[in-house]
């Protein structure tokens, strides 16, 4: 759980982690690494990093622009995602990589002050400091994934950042969750950390809610997996051992098609 004033020191935590092991495998990445195709079928490896790049810089804009009450141009944005579109590959690794520790900078220069009182609108969501670094967690740790996983088929969601992401999976269901045209109630349980969801399904609408750990579950995975499959990264050759029925298994991955 986050703090109960929303500083997001956890987040913080997470997101500082999860840089760091990207530092780890980007620092090392060759031309030829860099042109492989990543998890995203769109992407080679290199579109990943100027992804978390470009976002990076945009979300550090946005923590000004919050800070004064001001919305970020959008024309800003769109020049920092050119910019970013015109690099090759190795400045795009070289540049995500800085960009990602001015972004943690940017964090840490933050006051007190700014900290409690941090507000950003997403649409109907207001979410406080710790939302939104979970959020910079959520969407970096899965891209780090992508990444990873090009690399190494094992690889997976590390603890530290599977204890942010599983509580906020919320925001992001109610984002991309599509109806199958099934009725029914779906429940799933994780280990590691150990958490309890429902997946309600109807013709025309999906519900997603936490709720509490019971011994009845559909469906029993790791945590590391069930994010991945909110996210759409839980595809059969990436598919840990679980617990439960396999046409479930198949239908939550019709819901999640990914993001």
């Amino acid at each position: 759980m986050t703090d109960e004033h929303g500083s997001g020191e956890r987040e913080l935590a997470a997101l500082r982690s999860s840089v760091g092991r990207l530092a780890a495998i980007g620092g090392g990445l060759d031309a030829g690494d860099l042109r492989r195709q990543a998890y995203p079928t769109e992407w080679a490896v290199h579109g990943v990093l100027s992804h978390l790049g470009s976002a990076a810089e945009i979300t550090e804009h946005r923590i000004d622009s919050v800070l004064v009450a001001e919305q970020l141009d959008q024309a800003e944005v769109e020049r920092i995602w050119a910019e970013w579109n015109a690099k090759s590959p190795e400045q795009r690794r070289d540049d995500a990589l800085a960009a990602e520790e001015s972004l943690l900078a940017r964090f840490d220069a933050m006051t007190s002050d700014e900290r409690s009182s941090f507000r950003f609108e997403m649409g109907p969501l207001v979410v406080d400091l710790a939302k939104f670094v979970g959020l910079r967690v959520n969407e970096h740790v899965l891209h780090s994934w992508d990444i990873a996983v090009t690399f190494d088929a094992a690889a997976v969601i590390p603890n530290d950042a599977v204890e942010v992401i599983v509580d906020s999976l919320g925001i992001i269901a109610g984002f991309v969750a599509k109806p199958t045209g099934t009725d029914r109630v779906i429940t799933i349980a994780t280990s590691a950390p150990e958490r309890a969801f429902t997946v309600t399904l109807k013709p025309d609408a999906v519900t997603f809610e936490a709720v509490e750990p019971s011994a009845a579950a559909d469906l029993t995975l790791t945590a590391d997996a069930f994010v991945r499959l909110v996210y759409g990264r839980l595809d059969p050759q990436h598919t840990p051992p679980f617990t439960g029925d396999a046409d479930v298994l198949d239908e939550l991955r019709r819901v999640f098609p990914g993001v």
